[in-house]
């Protein structure tokens, strides 16, 4: 049985996504940013960052949303959610893929920590005026990226849309997706009808 280590509303729920998505069975272990659980012994030998998610499947424990996806579609994929390697989607979809983690996400977390985690005196205004900034490009780039088509990929629905489909999703919860980028709201709004995202976003 696979285990994923989650905490709501956090990039675990790109992993929960896809396993629904999949249809694949799975144990939920929810932990807590404000409890400890993630600062244990026994879950800092999983992850020693302290972070989720973590996956455990069998004989294989692997943490990093991008990699978990990346195992799950090669484990259980069966061709699903995913153009095969060598096929003319594929550099697109990679792209898109570790694109939705190394480009749009790092601005949402500076916005994070500097207008929520961090203690108030260690906050920067700054930071967060940048970050904005920079998530403003980012938008742009989507919403050029999407015209003309539903999905990031022509050929329709895939795994680089549950990895970007979070980063909007949690832009969204902090206030940071403005109306003015009409179709990436209609994106989200199309993904987030999705009964596998609303199962992932549910806790």
């Amino acid at each position: 049985m696979i285990t994923i280590y989650h905490v709501p509303a956090s990039r675990s729920a790109r992993v929960r996504w896809l396993l629904e998505e999949l249809g694949v069975d799975y144990r939920l272990e929810t932990l807590s940013l404000t409890d400890g659980s993630l600062k244990t012994p026994e879950y800092l030998a999983k992850n020693p960052l302290g972070k989720v998610p973590t996956l455990e499947d069998g004989d294989v424990a692997i943490f990093e949303s991008g990699a978990i996806v990346q195992h799950l579609l090669e484990r259980y994929g069966r061709g699903r959610l995913a153009p095969a390697p060598g096929s003319p989607e594929r550099p697109a979809f990679l792209q898109w893929l570790h694109w939705s983690e190394a480009s749009f996400m790092p601005p949402l977390g500076e916005i994070v920590q500097h207008s929520f985690l961090r203690p108030e005196a260690e906050r920067i205004p700054g930071v967060v005026a940048d970050a904005r900034r920079r998530l403003g490009r980012l938008l742009d780039v989507l919403e050029q990226e999407l015209a003309g088509r539903d999905h990031l990929l022509p050929s329709g629905f895939s795994a680089a849309d549950v990895m970007q489909g979070y980063g909007i999703q949690l832009a969204k919860l902090l206030g940071q997706l403005p109306a003015d980028r009409p179709r990436v709201g209609a994106y989200l709004e199309r993904l987030a009808a999705r009964p596998a995202f609303q199962k992932a976003f549910s806790g």
